[in-house]
């Protein structure tokens, strides 16, 4: 019996460098092992884009998504989170990293300790580890985060949580002015954890002492962080112009208007850019009352709000986060490559994806020429083919 394997022929693939036309791939095992023009192989499911003009892309990466289909991070249930794996490849999402929030030490731990415990069944998309978002964050720039469960940030929670979870922590959003920030910053970078400034009221100055000890990365860029002045750049100026920075991006045209989207692709380009949902739960449900870190939140065609008309994470999927990247700004499909899922794979050091190549996981994201996703392979299955 043949072991299934998937030849995909005629194939534009696009790459965050490159593009190649009229390619043929093969899969096996999960990784890509031969890629060339008029491969003669036998596979178990071949896949022609010569009719469809089909371009072929590595599987999105969304490093910053809580929840979605009526499931959140928070929930610390297997089936919470196999629920959001599921969903995300109906986006052409392959990975992502579940994203915790502001909560009590109790309810953070459990929900790192549910991550430790997943159980893959290759139906969605791989968790690929933690983004722990909070609880060390500013008080003046909490968004939806619960004032009530911040604090100053903790290196020994930080131990506990990392060995906790065996080591799933990959990111951390901190605020880096409070105190202990900068000697937190630099334990984050003993353990290899991307050190986010997220929800942050830090200075320009603050901000350039966190970079030093090890910041390299900024949360939803714009949103809920010292906005720019002439006289006080602040932690957007800062993000902004320091090419040691790469930055979060929410493209819903709701977190961020149009023009400051364009602004941050002209002054950082596509590879300073990562594009997120930060989806919760009610991603993929119809607007009306959900709930956010034990928050009441409102969901309609403006948005994701609190009762107090903050907003509180999105429900933008990938799909259109990209879609509206390239109608913003017209960048090249390569850039969006960049911005939609080999950044994210060079900052978690995720050494065999975000590239179409011998020797890479065969996550792949197969698109038509509008960016509407027809098909979402992973691990070499194909798990969501368009209806």
């Amino acid at each position: 019996m043949l072991k299934e394997t998937v030849l995909m022929k005629n194939m534009t693939i696009i790459n965050c460098d490159e593009r190649t036309e009229f390619c043929d791939i093969y899969i096996e095992n999960g990784k890509i092992s031969e890629i060339g023009q008029s491969l003669k192989k036998e596979a178990t499911r071949i896949i022609d884009g010569k009719e469809q003009s089909l371009f072929l892309l590595p599987g999105y990466i969304d490093i910053h998504i809580h929840g979605a289909n009526g499931f959140d991070t928070m929930d610390s249930s297997q089936q919470a989170i196999e629920e959001i794996a599921k969903h995300l490849v109906k986006e052409g999402v392959t990975s992502f990293l579940a994203t915790t929030m502001t909560q009590s030490d109790k309810n953070i731990e459990a929900a790192l300790e549910n991550l430790k415990n997943y159980e893959d069944r290759f139906e969605g998309a791989q968790l690929l580890g933690a983004h722990v978002e909070g609880p060390f964050v500013s008080v003046k720039r909490a968004g939806a985060q619960p004032v009530e469960f911040m604090q100053a940030p903790s290196i020994s929670h930080l131990k506990h949580w990392y060995a906790l979870s065996d080591g799933l922590i990959k990111i951390m959003t901190l605020a880096p002015e409070l105190e202990n920030g900068l000697a937190f910053v630099a334990a984050l970078r003993k353990l290899h954890i991307i050190a986010s400034m997220g929800h942050t009221d830090a200075t320009m100055e603050e901000v350039q002492a966190a970079i030093e000890a090890g910041v390299t990365q900024a949360t939803h860029l714009y949103n809920q962080m010292r906005p720019f002045h002439h006289r006080e750049p602040g932690v957007v100026g800062a993000a902004l112009q320091d090419d040691q920075i790469t930055v979060e991006l929410i493209v819903d045209l709701i977190h961020s208007h149009k023009n400051a989207v364009n602004l941050a692709y002209k002054v950082k380009g596509a590879k300073g850019i990562i594009l997120i949902t930060d989806a919760m739960r009610a991603k993929g449900l119809s607007p009306g009352k959900y709930e956010l870190g034990g928050q009441a939140v409102h969901v309609t065609h403006n948005g994701a709000r609190l009762e107090d008309g903050t907003l509180a994470g999105s429900v933008l999927t990938m799909e259109q986060a990209v879609k509206n990247m390239k109608a913003i700004t017209n960048c090249s499909l390569e850039e969006i490559v960049a911005m939609s899922s080999s950044n994210a794979a060079r900052q978690l050091q995720a050494t065999t994806k975000g590239r179409v190549a011998i020797g890479y996981d065969a996550d792949l994201v197969l698109v038509d020429s509008q960016l509407t996703v027809q098909k979402t392979i992973r691990n070499g299955k194909i798990v969501y083919e368009k209806p």
